[in-house]
């Protein structure tokens, strides 16, 4: 059962897989695990305290599947699209922090009441 005090961070996969060319475009599934793990052991390093990560993946690496600590999300379509709607559902009910460079994504999810942060807050590079 989620806590709804905790912080929800949403991850946009291909946002953040895309922002360090290290050929991620080979096999964008693969990558999106890369990142789900590092996640997963890592969490959400410049937060302290409980959150639940949510990674919102498309296209090519829609299927990869859940692991301790990490939900991941395929999104049916636009991956922000998906995004916007897991921030509005959880908008008001407690603090979200949306993780993109993306700058029209950005600028939705604050409309929200999200906060957001680059893709080095959760990938080095």
């Amino acid at each position: 059962m989620e806590d709804n005090a905790s912080l929800l961070v949403v991850v946009d996969a291909a946002n953040v897989v895309g922002s360090v060319p290290d050929g991620w475009w080979r096999d964008r599934r693969g990558a999106a695990e890369r990142l789900r793990d590092r996640l997963a052991a890592d969490g959400v390093p410049v937060r302290a305290g409980p959150a639940e990560v949510v990674l919102v993946v498309e296209g090519a690496a829609r299927g990869v599947e859940s692991v301790t600590g990490v939900r991941v999300e395929s999104a049916p379509g636009s991956g922000d699209d998906h995004i916007v709607e897991l921030v509005a559902r959880a908008a008001g009910d407690r603090p979200v922090l949306v993780v993109t460079a993306d700058r029209e994504l950005r600028r939705r999810v604050t409309e929200l009441g999200a906060e957001v942060a680059g893709p080095r807050t959760v990938r080095p590079g």
